[in-house]
Order: C-alpha cells, then sequence, then structure tokens
C-alpha cells in the first residue's frame, strides 16, 4: 500500500490535541512524504496552545510541512487537560470540518491513549468522519500505554533524525521532561522498524480501524 504516488495530489488533516503531539505521532511520514514529492496539501490542527506554546506549535508545524503544496496551520485554545468537560465547544469545532475540502487520510489519536484529551480528540474524530481513512498514531508516555499496532510507515534514519531535531528545536519548553528527547523517539521507531521488517530500518506506527480496498 502507498499514500500517493511522487507528483499526485494528497490532502491530510493532522489533529493533534497539544502542541508537539502530531510531530511526535506522525512527524517522519510527513517528512517523508514530501520528501518523496507527493503534492500534499495540509490541515495541520492543534487544538489547544497559548502564549510560548503556540509560537512553538506555529513555527514547528511551519518546519515539518515546509516543501508542501498547501498548508493550513490552525492553533485553538481549548484548555489542556479539561478536553472531556468542554466536549460541546470542541464538538462545534470539529463540526467545521465538515465545510472544508476531504481529507484523503486523516491523522489522529488512538482511542487507547490514556491521556483524556487525546482520547476525546480520537472520539471526535470518528464521529465527524465517518467515511474516510483514520489513522491513529501513538505518543509514548509515562502511562505505559502503547499497544500493537496494525499499520507502519517505513521512515529511513535521516527522517527520524530529522523530527527529532525539529522537536529539539521548535519544542524548548518541554526539555525539562525525561522522555522527551531523541532517543525515546528513535527507540521507538527502531521497534516498530523490526515489527515490519523494513530495510529502512525504522517506522512510524498506526491503528487502522477500517481500511477500504477498492
Amino acid at each position: 500500500m502507498s499514500f500517493a504516488a511522487p507528483g499526485e495530489p494528497l490532502r491530510i488533516l493532522c489533529l493533534g490535541a497539544h502542541a508537539d503531539d502530531i510531530e511526535i505521532g506522525c512527524g517522519a511520514t510527513v517528512l517523508g512524504l514530501i520528501a518523496k514529492g507527493v503534492r500534499l496539501e495540509v490541515d495541520w490542527c492543534v487544538l489547544s496552545g497559548s502564549g510560548a506554546r503556540r509560537d512553538e506549535a506555529e513555527r514547528s508545524a511551519a518546519a515539518f510541512l515546509q516543501g508542501a503544496a498547501d498548508v493550513r496551520i490552525e492553533v485553538a485554545g481549548f484548555r489542556d487537560g479539561h478536553f472531556p468537560y468542554d466536549g460541546a465547544a470542541i464538538k462545534a469545532w470539529f463540526e467545521r470540518f465538515k465545510d472544508r475540502p476531504t481529507p484523503d487520510v486523516i491523522f489522529t489519536h488512538t482511542r487507547d491513549d490514556r491521556h483524556q484529551d487525546h482520547r476525546e480528540v480520537c472520539q471526535l474524530t470518528w464521529n465527524t468522519f465517518r467515511d474516510h481513512q483514520v489513522l491513529e498514531y501513538e505518543i509514548p508516555k509515562y502511562d505505559g500505554d502503547l499497544i500493537t499496532p496494525n499499520l507502519y510507515v517505513p521512515a529511513p534514519a535521516e527522517l527520524v533524525e530529522r523530527k527529532c531535531d525539529l522537536l529539539r528545536e521548535h519544542f524548548v519548553s518541554q526539555s525539562d521532561k525525561r522522555w522527551f528527547e531523541a532517543e525515546t523517539f528513535m527507540g521507538l521507531a527502531r521497534l516498530r522498524g523490526v515489527e515490519c521488517q523494513t530495510p529502512a530500518r525504522y517506522a512510524e506506527a498506526f491503528h487502522a480501524r477500517k481500511l477500504l480496498v477498492a
């Protein structure tokens, strides 16, 4: 399977509860599509971010999407840690996507994520997009909630290293978190590369709940 061939258009919607979620979950995949020459059209949407975190999110998204054919970056101001309690407002925010061009692929959080904000975003993704290809990405964290994925996107070492470099460069506010380091992201990508036996050695992995083969 492949997303698109070089020169072909591909519209993706990337959803993240917090600044840095999208980059951690599918950053190498996005970088790989651009490097491959896919004509990438992107809606990159972060649901919570204010002050320095908003600035980090916007700068990071612009860096990851450099070379994409069309880019729309949006950072909303929902309260970090309160998404289940602000569900009505977030639901209304999601409904706006029905008036936008239909994405070919949607990247979002996994439903088994232990962070309440992440789970809320996943639930509303599926509630809003019922006839789309949705891929749920994984975020390593203290909770130890990673489970075996079922879809893998190989990524050569240079792309994963580039992802790590951009994360370190743009999310200075997270540098004091012990898990927020290149070793964590490279290690997970290496493990996923082993699982899918890719010659690239590294991969990002996703949970694909539904796939339509035509």
